[in-house]
C-alpha cells in the first residue's frame, strides 16, 4: 500500500463510512500514526493523536446517549456497565476492522514492520480519531448517526449475551425499598421429556411479566425480562 491516502482510497473509505468528507485532510489526519508523522517531521505531518482524544469523550457520550434513548429499563449502574464494555479496546478494535481501518492506517517503518496494522489498540485509537474527524468536519448529527449505525447491533448483542435479566429486576426494585417480587409457574404444558412452563412474576402482589421457556429458570428469565419492559413504561 502507498504510505498516503490517495483519492481512491479516500473515496473507498468515505463509503464504508457512508460519511462524505468536505475535508479530506481531517480523515487522512485521523489515520495517521504517530510513527508515520515523525517520520515526517520536516513536512509537518500531524498525527491522529489529539483527534484521538477528542474522539474518545464523544464516543463516551454518543453511546451514553445510544443507551438511554434505546434502553429505558436499565438503571445507572447498569448503562454505566454496558457503556463500558462497548468503548473498550477489544470493542473498538472490532468495528475498526469490520470497516477496514487498517488498511488505510499511515505507519512508519518499524510501526509497519512491527504488526502495527493489526494492532488492537493501534486500531481503536483510529476508530476514535476517525469519530472525531466526522465530528469536525460535519458537526454532531452524522458523529451520532455513525455511532448508532455501528454500535446499536453491538448494544443489543451485549444484552442478550450477558444479561441475567432476573439479577437486574431485583437491582431495578431494590432502587425503592419495601419493594417485593415473585415468579410463579402458572402453566406447564407438553410431555415430561418436552414441557414448555410459563412463569408470571409479580412486583408488590400485582402481575407484571409473563414469560415461557423450555425450563423453570428460561421462563423466570423471560418473565423478568417482560417485567423489565413494563416497569419502563410505568410506576411500580
Amino acid at each position: 500500500m502507498e504510505k498516503c491516502m490517495n483519492e481512491r482510497q479516500i473515496s473507498e473509505l468515505q463509503e464504508k463510512l457512508n460519511y462524505c468528507f468536505g475535508d479530506h485532510a481531517l480523515l487522512i489526519q485521523s489515520l495517521t500514526h504517530s510513527s508515520y508523522a515523525n517520520e515526517k517531521m520536516k513536512s509537518g505531518t500531524t498525527s491522529n493523536e489529539r483527534l484521538e482524544f477528542l474522539g474518545d469523550s464523544l464516543l463516551g457520550m454518543t453511546v451514553a446517549i445510544l443507551i438511554y434513548n434505546n434502553k429505558p429499563e436499565l438503571t445507572e449502574g447498569q448503562m454505566t456497565k454496558l457503556r463500558a464494555e462497548l468503548v473498550c479496546e477489544k470493542s473498538l478494535a472490532v468495528l475498526a476492522n469490520e470497516l477496514g481501518l487498517g488498511t488505510y492506517l499511515m505507519l512508519g517503518r518499524g510501526e509497519e514492520n512491527g504488526g502495527g496494522r493489526c494492532r488492537p489498540s493501534t486500531l481503536a485509537d483510529a476508530f476514535e480519531a476517525v469519530l472525531a474527524a466526522i465530528y469536525l468536519d460535519g458537526g454532531f448529527e452524522p458523529t451520532m448517526r455513525f455511532v448508532s449505525d455501528r454500535f446499536i447491533r453491538q448494544l443489543d448483542d451485549s444484552l442478550k449475551s450477558n444479561s441475567d435479566y432476573k439479577t437486574l429486576l431485583q437491582e431495578m426494585i431494590q432502587v425503592k425499598p419495601g419493594q417485593t417480587h415473585l415468579y410463579d409457574i402458572i402453566d406447564e404444558t407438553g410431555p415430561d421429556h418436552d414441557k414448555t412452563f410459563t412463569v408470571e412474576v409479580k412486583l408488590n402482589g400485582k402481575p407484571f411479566g409473563i414469560g415461557k421457556g423450555k425450563s423453570k429458570k428460561s421462563a423466570e428469565q423471560a418473565a423478568a425480562r417482560a417485567a423489565i419492559q413494563n416497569i419502563a413504561k410505568t410506576e411500580f
